[in-house]
């Protein structure tokens, strides 16, 4: 039996299996900023509040004035936002608000309801801003899906990494041996139920190395996310450039760079097996719970918006810090 299952092409979204819903992979190389923190550039020609088309190998998305997404709600699963590059300025529904990047995590539970905005301020003035990240929806079981939500954060310098001769594997959830353990996901996550083996990293080869993928337990589902190089070889098949590849989670697998470097995501988890019924922003098992949750948020606004603006953003002079529900602050360079 090859360990192999499945090879697709990427697509926009990703496509992901139980327990994840999606994947969206962000990058967008940013001019420089203006005093707004927008783009220093003419937005003609966008279709401003739904630029998705990459324009100039940027886009907006929902932002008019700063890119990114203002304001929307969402129940019933979870958020986990890896920033690569760039900065992301958050606010939710909570009073939580923060502004976090360059390899830091944001973990959010929606829970039975939240709303959040995710803007993406362009700080350089006089060089260009990329921006790249991953966002990840981890569904939530039915027992957990009206918790309370929660933001948490997981800063750069804590996220554990393996670093061998030209490897470098970053440990957002999981386990690899001999490494160290990440922090915990958020309480009603699924990812913090111990039979859940879920794990999310973030692999990169350096030009002809090579690493072994360790082995899970045989209940996982585990996707390799291969986007970028122009080609990788796993165990003895050829792997051409931007493949989503499904893979037996319980053999350990060799994986080997070629020519240029090679970037991996790292998907991983024993499936929920539950339904999935999504509209939108709402992730639930039936429809008439889906329902229900747009009855909700019509008549609570999730707790409604504390910020002046449907797309706050920080001071250009603010650097990375969290302000967390119960008021505690966190600032990178305290860490």
């Amino acid at each position: 039996m090859s360990d192999i299952v499945d090879c697709k092409p990427l697509g926009f979204p990703w496509v992901t299996a139980d327990p994840f819903l999606f994947c969206v992979h962000h990058d967008d190389a940013y001019p420089a900023g203006n005093d707004a923190l927008g783009p220093a550039a003419s937005l003609s020609g966008r279709d401003i509040g739904q630029d998705f088309a990459g324009k100039d190998g940027w886009r907006m998305y929902h932002g008019d004035v700063v890119p990114g997404f203002p304001s929307h709600p969402h129940r019933g699963f979870e958020t986990v936002t890896i920033v690569r590059q760039g900065l992301v300025d958050h606010s939710d529904s909570l009073g939580a608000t923060a502004r976090f990047g360059q390899g830091d995590v944001q973990w959010l539970t929606a829970g039975r309801g939240i709303q959040h905005a995710e803007m993406f301020p362009l700080l350089a003035q006089d060089k260009d801003n990329p921006l790249e990240l991953f966002q990840i929806w981890l569904n939530l079981p039915r027992a957990n899906k009206m918790v309370e939500p929660h933001f948490s954060m997981l800063w750069q310098p804590k996220i554990p990494h393996l670093v061998e001769d030209g490897v470098d594997v970053a440990v957002v959830a999981g386990a690899i041996p001999s490494v160290a353990s990440p922090p915990p996901p958020p309480p009603h996550s699924w990812a913090a139920q111990p039979d859940a083996d879920v794990a999310i990293w973030t692999v990169k080869l350096a030009p002809h190395r090579a690493w072994t993928l360790p082995s899970a337990q045989p209940t996982s589902v585990r996707t390799l996310y291969f986007f970028r190089g122009s080609q990788l070889q796993l165990g003895n098949r050829t792997i051409p450039a931007r493949q989503a590849i499904s893979v037996r989670a319980d053999a350990a697998l060799r994986m080997q760079s070629g020519d240029d470097e090679c970037e991996l995501l790292v998907l991983q988890g024993r499936p929920i097996a539950e339904p999935v019924v999504q509209y939108g922003p709402f992730v639930m098992n039936t429809r008439e719970e889906i329902e229900q949750a747009m009855r909700d948020y019509r008549r609570t606004q999730f707790g409604g918006w504390p910020w002046r603006r449907r797309d706050p953003v920080h001071p250009r002079s603010e650097g990375r810090f969290a302000k967390h529900v119960d008021g505690r602050i966190e600032r990178l360079d305290a860490l």
